[in-house]
């Protein structure tokens, strides 16, 4: 049975492109809770996910720089809120749903552990025997079991379509029950189009913006960034638009104005080519959407600018990602979610209690790696020297 819908959710769906994620198709929650008329159902999963602990905590945790190294460096709640604008702009003015694709794009990297990929692929390792250790299924475990905020059960409750869009690679954590559901709802099927357009925005942000941070933290040599292919055709451009303003000005803010606008370009692209494939493909409902191929899909940026991308990620793997600072700053962070992964599977009693009742059920391999993966990066760093008897 479908759930009834609000007169504001009425409102906003008559709005909306024929294709769009509608309010009357959110499948309603797994625990069954009375609408409001003050907000809509996917703005109330937004709202849920801004105020979690888990969100909060993201602003003391690795993008790409470990949040000790400085205070400008963006963390994963900067990048989750520059991916949410970029989403919403997107689905806007593509007439989507834009306060869905918002909540997609602020919960997406919620699972993250400390010390970005480099503490994820550590937890993963060490969880090789235990159903390993992925941001995606931590965050879908987060929203619907861990987080706690009301009496009557765990997690957010958040829409099943949201759950449904929040699940990347159709694939949870096999002692995650309360997702079965979710997961057979989702199998064999495309994302809708705004969890999709989240997915592409989310690249084009850390894309773009860690040329900005790697510039700033003096990883990256300007002379190198300059001469790579995308930043001289915007540097011409600038110079064309600008002249002296623009040529005169300091690096630093020449950098940011080149970073935008490749970014804006980018968007762009990205808005002209989904339109003209949405055309083509002459998708008429979401459901229409969902058994769409992967070859038939919509949602792309142009050959000729997935080309440029191509570019600048080469660039960043070789320049920043391995660059012998950020191994360093990964390897150290490493280190640490060893030593604490060790220290709280030999002595899991020195973990809060609601997490050590939780053993019984999900195994002590498994509470250590949630408590470990939602600590923030100081967080993590001052238990494990403390642990380690140096702090």
């Amino acid at each position: 049975m479908l759930p009834s819908i609000t007169e504001l959710e009425r409102k906003e769906d008559a709005l909306l492109a024929p294709y769009a994620v509608k309010h009357s198709l959110s499948g309603g929650r797994i625990f069954t809770e009375s609408s409001q008329e003050q907000r809509t159902c996917f703005q109330r999963d937004r709202d849920r996910i801004i105020h979690s602990k888990a969100f909060r905590r993201l602003g003391y945790k690795t993008q790409v720089f470990v949040n000790s190294e400085g205070d400008m460096f963006r963390t994963r709640l900067t990048h989750s809120m520059e991916v949410a604008q970029l989403s919403r702009s997107v689905t806007g003015y593509l007439d989507l749903n834009s306060d869905y694709a918002e909540a997609l794009a602020l919960a997406h990297d919620m699972g993250h552990s400390p010390f970005g990929h480099a503490g994820q692929e550590a937890l993963n390792t060490l969880m090789k025997d235990h159903g390993g250790f992925e941001h995606n299924c931590q965050t879908l475990r987060i929203v619907s079991a861990l987080e706690s905020r009301y009496l009557e059960w765990n997690g957010l409750n958040l829409t099943r379509l949201t759950l449904i869009g929040m699940l990347k690679h159709a694939r949870i954590y096999e002692g995650d029950v309360q997702l079965h559901e979710i997961l057979e709802q989702r199998k064999g099927k495309s994302q809708p189009l705004e969890a999709a357009i989240v997915d592409t925005c989310d690249r084009l942000a850390y894309l773009h913006h860690d040329f900005e941070d790697g510039l700033d933290s003096g990883f990256l040599e300007p002379s190198d960034v300059l001469a790579l292919a995308p930043f001289e055709m915007a540097r011409i451009a600038l110079e064309k638009q600008h002249g002296q303003s623009f040529t005169g000005a300091r690096f630093a803010l020449k950098a940011r104005i080149l970073v935008r606008f490749l970014l804006n370009d980018c968007i762009t692209d990205l808005i002209e080519t989904i339109k003209g494939n949405i055309a083509t493909s002459r998708v008429e409902t979401m459901s229409d959407v969902l058994s769409l191929s992967h070859d038939a899909y919509p949602v792309a940026n142009s050959p000729a600018m997935k080309e440029r991308l191509t570019v600048m990620q080469k660039f960043l793997h070789a320049k920043l990602y391995r660059h012998p600072n950020v191994l360093r700053m990964s390897r150290r962070g490493e280190r640490i979610i060893e030593n604490l992964f060790f220290e709280y599977n030999s002595r899991p009693d020195m973990m809060p209690e609601h997490y050590l009742t939780r053993t019984k059920v999900d195994g002590t391999a498994r509470v250590v790696s949630d408590y470990i993966s939602g600590m923030t990066d100081r967080f993590a760093e001052k238990d494990s020297a403390y642990l380690s008897g140096i702090g």
